[in-house]
């Protein structure tokens, strides 16, 4: 099958990470999958949550949206500290699956703000999030080890995310809008560079997929996220 941007079932789109994208933040990445565009940011601040005061440990936590101009029509922006659905559900992924990779015992009691702002809609805007705070993430924490006030490293492996679905009846892998609207199933796979899986999400959207198409859309996911690892490495090796 050959998709209609030409590209093979297996493989992904562009995918870059421009550190350094903002200065305000200890670590900022322009995350691009294709044409989807986030801005991940990871600012460290003082102090931790109350149920994890005096306890000599950190925390993360992540925050997601969607700039208006983001989609083809006007999104509007959340007001009155109302956060649409969609959102919540999102960035409680970012923030569960980053700390899959942080032993926050190595921390003192410090939080991490990780905030992914999509700045372009074309589809896997969550799975770019999630691979863009990683290196966001790890910036920050190489601040952090150079002013001294980490235990010791915190990260403990890479993390990378992708999307995976079922368009016209074949398995491919990190879909744009065009596939992801018409995609029989959907899915989104999040794994470690240890070749843990910490999430994966999936569902029919159109008829039910099999047991062959599920094991095909995991070894998709697990090629895409290899790709991802070998361009954050990269990333941060530059």
């Amino acid at each position: 099958m050959e998709r209609h941007d030409g590209r093979t079932p297996q493989a992904t789109r562009e995918i870059s990470f421009q550190r350094g994208f903002t200065d305000r933040s200890q670590g900022s990445v322009l995350a691009c999958f294709g044409d989807t565009r986030v801005l991940c940011t990871a600012t460290v601040t003082d102090g931790v949550p109350h149920f994890l005061k005096g306890k000599g440990r950190g925390w993360l936590t992540a925050e997601y949206s969607m700039l208006p101009s983001s989609t083809n029509t006007r999104k509007s922006r959340d007001r009155n500290g109302r956060v649409d659905g969609r959102s919540v559900e999102i960035q409680r992924l970012i923030g569960r699956s980053l700390r899959a990779v942080v032993d926050l015992t190595q921390m003192t009691e410090r939080t991490i703000w990780v905030d992914c702002d999509v700045l372009q809609a074309d589809g896997g805007t969550r799975t770019a999030a999630i691979s863009g705070a990683y290196v966001a993430l790890h910036d920050a924490m190489t601040w952090m080890d150079e002013k001294r006030v980490l235990r010791g490293w915190p990260l403990t492996a890479q993390l990378g995310a992708i999307s995976v679905g079922v368009v016209d009846g074949t398995p491919v892998c990190d879909l744009d809008y065009p596939e992801d609207s018409k995609a029989e199933t959907d899915m989104n796979i999040v794994m470690t560079s240890a070749g843990s899986f910490v999430e994966v999400q999936g569902s029919a959207e159109g008829a039910p997929f099999d047991r062959e198409q599920l094991d095909t859309m995991l070894e998709l996911g697990e090629g895409g996220i290899a790709h991802i690892f070998a361009q954050q490495k990269a990333a941060l090796e530059g």
